[in-house]
């Protein structure tokens, strides 16, 4: 009878007698766990009339931050995993890029593969020309730009340029340009003998891309183009 009686107690738990034991033999247990002051209900002090129970208004202070800082935490994670999830699409770009078999290949990678494995809806190519070059070099996917053009999109100088709910612009993304609802711009400086040109990447979903973005995943990936395109066609730096 004594066995059931012990196997009773197991079963339905430590009594409120033994729970008050344990905490008065450990007066610091709340200390080294703080998160179940969240879940206890703390009895407000008894206090004469218009006397504040600070014990009761520090209890819901810490519980405030701890709920504070829990969704932090879970930003930061959240954070992280999208981080780590572009890091890893770049670096599998990075290496299309150095594979390509040809120059002729090395365009079709970019404009035709990159958009697939860096999840965007179009990449496009475009250079800066002269005022007789033709609308399009004869590769699918690379644009001619009228001189300045670059200056005049990016800012004279600028590296990048990242926008949300806008209309794309033709010049850059060709006739897919009305489907692109945010874009980002990253000059390609290929050679110190020959014009810039830019890196187009555009989106149908107008909250794709933004000014605040950071963007040095992309100028790395851009280097990398840029040297790829440079030793292919034999250029000086």
């Amino acid at each position: 009878m004594a066995d059931t009686d012990a196997d009773d107690r197991s079963v339905a738990g430590p009594s409120a007698a033994d729970v008050a034991a344990y905490l008065e033999a450990h007066p610091d247990f709340l200390v080294h766990h703080p998160a179940l002051v969240e879940t206890l209900q703390i009895p407000p002090r008894q206090s004469a009339a218009g006397v504040i129970d600070m014990q009761t208004a520090m209890v819901k202070r810490l519980r405030n931050d701890i709920g504070k800082l829990r969704a932090v935490q879970q930003e930061l994670i959240s954070a992280g995993r999208a981080n780590q999830i572009t890091q890893n699409r770049i670096h599998v770009a990075v290496l299309s890029i150095i594979q390509a078999t040809s120059f002729e290949k090395l365009i079709h990678t970019v404009t035709h593969e990159l958009p697939g494995l860096l999840d965007v809806d179009f990449i496009a190519l475009a250079i800066e020309g002269t005022e007789d070059a033709p609308r399009r070099v004869p590769v699918r996917g690379v644009y001619v730009l009228a001189p300045g053009a670059i200056d005049a999109a990016l800012g004279p100088g600028e590296s990048a340029r990242l926008r949300g709910d806008i209309i794309g612009e033709e010049a850059f993304f060709g006739p897919v340009a009305r489907h692109v609802r945010a874009d980002v711009l990253v000059r390609l400086r290929v050679s110190s003998g020959s014009p810039d040109g830019v890196i187009a990447f555009g989106s149908r979903q107008g909250t794709t891309f933004g000014p605040t973005q950071s963007t040095e995943l992309l100028f790395f990936l851009t280097r990398v183009l840029e040297n790829t395109i440079r030793a292919w066609l034999d250029l000086p730096e």
